[in-house]
């Protein structure tokens, strides 16, 4: 195996032994034969989208496999290893949809992962020809591939976000375009490094794609979010906790769990489904639970009653709540139980089997700050910078995890001045939104924005600062202090990048894909730089 797709890359150059996230080398093999094939699928596909065809079955296989890839979705060698086989028939799918296209077969070169391979059925040939076809070419330039590796970080990243809109029913048939086309140029040897470069700023405009049509599938199912106190304690009954990111499997487990005396929790980054009305307004959703993904094996123990994870941030769970724990969607982990389908049944009656809490009131702590709530009182906003009230905003926020390092982004936002104001969003703020910040003018000083993919809400925020104040987001005093774990942050700063946006710090530590060539490039054209330290970084920003 080698792994290099997350910042917790062993060593900082890759994961070859077992992933720093629990991901065994068959299982790592496997996704990257699944990528192979991918590609292969992507070829055919972009050709025959240039004819005119296109097919929806294989548009919505390649995000949802993809998705399958993602750091800490899918654990199982079964699982992965069903999804190549598909794949591969999707592949073959997609070539007879281009060849009907095209009147005839293609007369051009065919790359290897587009021809006509198949799957083994036995396992160790399937995992030695996967060991063909890792993420690292030794005859590719290290700086293509490093750009390559970026592209492909981030396809994977918006396909989750195009994953939980397809699950709202909400579809993209540019986004599905692209992917097509991203993945089949990353087969093309003929590309030079800033093509690659092109590509790459085009994936950043995708992921903002994406986490549009996430949002607008979200706030037209379920409102725009509302500041909402979130209680952190617990209420006495029977209880499930909910981790991952998918609103509409919470709200079906909602309508599932009504009149039964089961408490619904979150965690993680189902935390702001709290702020919006469609979910807050059932009764029984009653708070949230514990903190970020990487905390979960110790956290989960004390949790008296059924998990459910139904997207990425599973680790490798405990022996003591093992079988109270539950997958769904693409998510899977070996011998954990895996709800296909709508039907909560067996989750419902794990948890009325369980002891379940009893009443222990805690703090609570504001979320529901989406574009839509700050930009509601955007003259209060406005008016605070005017008069001085507000000196500058800093985005404090990204994912979390268990590398060393990450408590900088806890003593930035506490050092950071009284009369600034830090939006925060992904589980990247639960480092510090416990700590009481304050308001300003009556606008609290900590506005969570939600999800990783509100990082939409937040660039519209900015866009819309930027457009009162007559400047460009960079003229604004804001400033992007990002932390990065896996695909989705990769894609959200490809966006930020495709919009322009300079001087992001970026930590704990930087991407071991990158190569220092492209690094220099990504530092001369936007001058990212890594984090230092929050009293240096705050003495560099503010002057």
């Amino acid at each position: 195996m080698f792994c290099y797709q997350c910042e917790t890359a062993a060593k900082g150059i890759g994961c070859d032994k077992v992933g720093v996230c629990g991901k065994q080398p068959t299982t790592s093999d496997l996704q990257d034969l699944l990528v192979h094939a991918l590609k292969g699928i992507g070829f055919w596909a972009d050709l025959a989208r240039e004819k005119g065809a296109s097919d929806n079955a294989i548009d919505r296989f390649v995000i949802e496999a993809l998705f399958t890839t993602v750091t800490n979705v899918d654990f199982d060698d079964d699982s992965v290893a069903k999804v190549i086989a598909e794949a591969v028939g999707y592949r073959e799918q997609a070539r007879a949809l281009f060849e009907k296209a095209n009147g005839g077969a293609y007369t051009g070169q065919i790359p290897e992962a587009a021809q006509n391979w198949e799957f083994p059925a036995d396992r160790a040939a399937q995992l030695a020809l996967a060991q063909l076809h890792g993420v690292k070419d030794p005859n590719v330039d290290a700086d293509i591939q490093s750009i390559r590796s970026t592209i492909l970080f981030g396809v994977k990243g918006y396909a989750a976000y195009a994953d939980h809109a397809i699950i709202l029913e909400r579809e993209s048939d540019e986004i599905y375009a692209f992917t097509h086309k991203a993945l089949s140029k990353l087969l093309d040897d003929s590309l030079g490094l800033m093509d690659y470069v092109e590509l790459a700023l085009e994936t950043g405009r995708i992921n903002l794609l994406a986490m549009e049509l996430l949002n607008k599938a979200h706030t037209d199912r379920y409102g725009h979010p509302v500041p909402t106190p979130v209680q952190l304690g617990t209420k006495a009954g029977k209880a499930i906790l909910v981790s991952g990111h998918d609103l509409r499997f919470l709200e079906e487990l909602l309508k599932q769990t009504e009149g039964k005396g089961i408490n619904i929790y979150t965690h993680g980054e189902m935390l702001p489904a709290h702020g919006y009305p469609g979910l807050k307004k059932y009764a029984h959703l009653v708070g949230n639970f514990g903190g970020a993904w990487q905390d979960q094996y110790k956290e989960f123990q004390d949790f008296p009653g059924a998990i459910i994870f139904n997207t990425n941030c599973i680790q490798r769970p405990a022996d003591n709540y093992k079988d109270r724990l539950f997958t769904w969607g693409r998510v899977q982990y070996p011998d954990v139980r895996h709800i296909d389908g709508w039907d909560f049944s067996e989750v419902i009656e794990c948890a009325l089997a369980c002891d379940g809490f009893e009443d222990n009131p805690g703090k609570e702590i504001l979320v529901g700050f989406g574009h839509n709530a700050v930009l509601g009182v955007a003259d209060k906003v406005i008016e605070a910078v005017k008069s001085g009230a507000i000196k500058h905003f800093f985005l404090v926020g990204g994912c979390d995890g268990a590398k060393s390092g990450r408590n900088y982004y806890t003593e930035f936002a506490e050092k950071a001045p009284k009369d600034t104001v830090i939006l925060t969003l992904a589980c990247g703020k639960y480092r510090f939104n416990k700590m009481d910040f304050g308001d300003i003018g009556g606008i609290p000083r900590l506005l969570d924005v939600g999800q990783c993919n509100d990082a939409y809400s937040a660039v519209q925020i900015a866009l819309a600062l930027a457009d009162a104040f007559d400047c460009g987001v960079n003229d604004l005093p804001l400033s992007m202090i990002l932390s990065w774990y896996e695909q989705k942050a990769v894609a959200i700063l490809l966006t930020l990048l495709h919009l322009g946006i300079k001087n992001i710090k970026l930590g704990p530590s930087l991407p071991a894909f990158i190569t220092p060539n492209v690094l220099n490039f990504l530092v001369e054209n936007y001058n990212i730089a890594p984090i230092s330290t929050a009293e240096e970084d705050l003495k560099q920003i503010l002057g």
